[in-house]
Formats: structure tokens, sequence, C-alpha cells
């Protein structure tokens, strides 16, 4: 008889990505949102129970340093993401966590000893979402007049993640003894400095939380610039990421992919999850006209102002019915890169006016918009899955909390009858349910070691 083969299947990874009201800028306006709820701690943990009863991967928190957008025209504002995950913990089992942290605007330090305590709250379901910053106005929250060069912020970015490495590293797992007869609580050959010095950070340590379940919180990272595909390849297990076409996500898929060599690491070392905005109906023409429902609640002054910010060009009081003027070169851009760059490249491959422009990145700003069935979405979503695009979507409910429901209820169990999406979670943690290992803990040497070198 053959051998039987032990290799498991293939499965798509899916992540929800929370936003106040909905992705859609205008979805607030809609009767089926409840923006009167984005301070409400039960509306976010309903939706996390949501998500966890869909089996999804995490739930993931963008965030930002400013008041992004007009506030006039948005239900803008909220919690900050590692408090409100704290409180999701509580109410939720098995699904992970994701906060998004600036390394431009913080320090290791206390990164690293959030990121441990939510591990351990949750039971090893914490992700860090691992970012630069992108505007002047974040900047000049912190007491700076300019935001930091491009390449500079992920030069401050590599250190403050060896930083937060060795802080997570420097307790052993096995550090705590709690020997009550002998007075020790903790060996301290176990628990150590890790004495760095930097171009950026000086930091002693140890940190003061013992190691978490998971030894390091999955490292997730949204960049897609050269510095951001370098920076993924060399840290990330997953990367969220915006592109419009199949190819455009193969192509991208294949480049970072073959990035990872070069730091020794595997393909499957990092999961690659494109956003999709999926506008879900019983029909498509049903999933259209809700479409263009929230189309016509757009407030085109803040489809502009977005895209003034995205393109890095002000476009107050251009005609809305007239085309893109002259952009500056992307190497003149000190924001998004890889935003700029898709949405440019979007309107010009498109001919797409202003207002033709503000409605395609009212629901996605940038990422993919998918208007149909829930068996033209799993189509979608599958085709991406196996022709080499993705490993799994960052999905953006257009609108909450129905745009998740629809998804968990409808497409959810087309993706588990095809076989492509788990029925069960499997795992506890966060690195369980992506299928990555627990990393070891690599404390720096003791004093009593370094004594003992030969000089």
């Amino acid at each position: 008889m053959p051998a039987t083969s032990t290799h498991r299947p293939r499965r798509l990874h899916l992540n929800a990505f929370l936003m106040n009201a909905g992705h859609h800028d205008a979805a607030w306006r809609h009767p089926r949102t409840q923006p009167e709820r984005v301070t409400d701690r039960r509306y976010f943990q309903h939706l996390a129970r949501t998500a966890e009863r869909g089996k999804l991967d995490s739930v993931f928190f963008a965030d930002g340093l400013a008041l992004w957008g007009k506030v006039e025209h948005n239900a803008l504002g909220g919690f900050e993401p590692l408090t409100l995950l704290s409180a999701l913990a509580t109410v939720t089992e098995r699904i992970g966590l994701i906060a998004t942290v600036s390394t431009t605007f913080n320090e290791p330090f206390h990164t690293a000893r959030k990121f441990a305590s939510l591990d351990h709250l949750s039971g090893g379901r914490a992700g860090w979402n691992i970012v630069t910053s992108g505007t002047v106005d974040e900047a000049r929250n912190f007491g700076q007049d300019a935001h930091l060069e491009h390449g500079l912020r992920y030069d401050r970015a590599r250190e403050f993640v060896d930083v937060a490495t060795k802080l997570w590293d420097s307790w052993a797992d096995d550090a705590v003894l709690l020997d009550r007869e002998r007075g020790i609580y903790a060996d301290p050959d176990k628990v150590r400095p890790i004495e760095h010095r930097g171009e950026h950070f000086a930091v002693q340590g140890p940190l003061n939380v013992p190691r978490s379940p998971q030894g390091h919180p999955l490292l997730v990272q949204a960049g897609s610039s050269e510095d951001g595909k370098e920076f993924a390849a060399q840290y990330a297990e997953a990367v969220f990421t915006a592109q419009q076409t199949l190819a455009d996500g193969q192509a991208f898929y294949k480049d970072l992919k073959s990035r990872l060599a070069r730091y020794g690491r595997a393909e499957d070392d990092l999961k690659i999850l494109p956003g999709i905005c999926p506008v879900i109906g019983s029909t498509e023409a049903e999933a259209r006209a809700f479409e263009q429902e929230l189309t016509d609640l757009q407030v085109p002054e803040y489809g502009l102002a977005q895209l003034s910010g995205m393109l890095g060009t002000d476009l107050t009081g251009l005609p809305l019915d007239g085309p893109l003027p002259a952009l500056p070169e992307v190497r003149d851009i000190n924001g998004n890169k890889s935003r700029f760059t898709l949405v440019a490249e979007l309107a010009r491959r498109d001919g797409l006016t202003l207002r033709e422009l503000i409605a395609r990145l009212g629901g996605g700003r940038g990422h993919r918009v998918l208007a149909g069935t829930p068996e033209q979405i799993a189509d979608q979503l599958e085709e991406w899955f196996t022709q080499g695009a993705a490993d799994g979507f960052n999905v953006m409910p257009p609108h909450l909390p129905g745009g998740l429901e629809d998804f968990v209820d409808h497409v959810v169990p087309i993706l588990q009858d095809r076989g492509l999406f788990r029925t069960e979670y499997t795992g506890r943690t966060l690195r369980e349910h992506y299928g990555l290992p627990r990393p070891a803990a690599r404390l720096a040497p003791s004093a009593r070691a370094a004594e003992e070198q030969p000089a």
C-alpha cells in the first residue's frame, strides 16, 4: 500500500480589520451602522465575538497618533488599541488580538512591556502591527515641526524591534522558580539585562514582565514601499498589503517571498494578507445597489482631503469632475509611498476624475472592494489564494456590525465547505493559528559568563 501523506492542506488566514462604524468613509451616515457606539466597549466586544464565531485568526485595529481626516464629516477618533484589546481579551478565548503601535513615537521598553502584558492577559493571542507613522500631524504632537525622513524612520524601526525582541528574551521560560522553602522567586541568572547601546536607543533591561505565552507577539507589518518590503522580509510574520489586481498581487507576493532567504527565513515564515472590502448582497445587483447607497452618502470635501493626504498634494478647490493634477515623484513623498503609488496608478489606469476616484477609495482607501454575492466573493478569495497572490486576507467590512456578520455567516461557510478555511480552532495562541513556532529565548550572556571569558 502507498504511504499515507501527512502533509496538511494549505488553509487561508482571515483577519478582521475593525474600524469604528466601518471602513467606508460614509458608513456612519447609513442607518445600518451605530456611530454613537465608537467608544462603547460592548460594541467592540460584540464584534470580536462575531469574528471568533467565524473562527477568524485575529481582529486588528489600526492606529494613528493624530486625529485622522476631517472629524466634521466622519466618525473619527476612539480607543487606544492596546487598551481596547485588553477589554476584548476578557470576553474571547481563541481569536488573536493585533494592535498597531508606531516605532517613531514610542519607546521600545514601553512597547515590549505592553505587548508582553497583553499576551499574558489573553493567554498568548497578542500581535503587534509595526508602523513608522506617516504624517506631519503626528510629528507635531510630539514636539517636532517635520516628520522624520522615510529611510530614517525604517532605520529606527529596525533597532526598535531588535531592542523589543531582546527585552522579551530577557527572561528565560524557566526563570521563575517559586521556591518558597529557600525564598527564591526567580533565578537571577535567567533574568538578564540586555545592555543595548545603539544609534537610536540605549536600554539596560531586563523587562519587568516575565516571558509571555508566545515568547514574542506575532509581528505584523503594513508597509509596501521598498524600505517596507525589506523590513518585512527581515522581521514580519504577517504583512497587511493593498493591491488592486491579481497580477499586482502576484508580483508583490513573489517579490516579498523572494527576499526571505537572505535573512535565513522560509517562505512559510511570512503570511501575506491583502486587504479586501466585501460589500455583500443576496444578489450581485443588491450588493451593487448597497455600494451605490454608500457612495451617495459620501461628502466630497472629506474624500478630497483624504485624497490630498494620500497623494501629498493639496487638491482643495480643484473641479471634482476633472482629472488628477500633476503629482510629485514618489521619491519626494515622505509619507506612505506605497499607497501614493497605488492611488496614482489607479487613477491613471482607469482615467478617473477626482469624483470617481473619491468614490473608488471610499470603501477601501486603496484596498480592493468586492461587491457581490457570498459565492462571488468566495470565488475571488479562492482565486487570489490559489494563484499565488495571497496567504489570506485582511477583511475590512464597509459597515459595522452587519458587514462583519454577513461575512462570518455567509462567506466563511463557503470557504469552509471548499476546504479552504478551518471549521474549528486547533490552537490557542495566535502563533498557532498562523502555524508559526514559538521563538526560543535568547538571553544575553550573564555577567558571570562575561567575567569568565578569556581576555
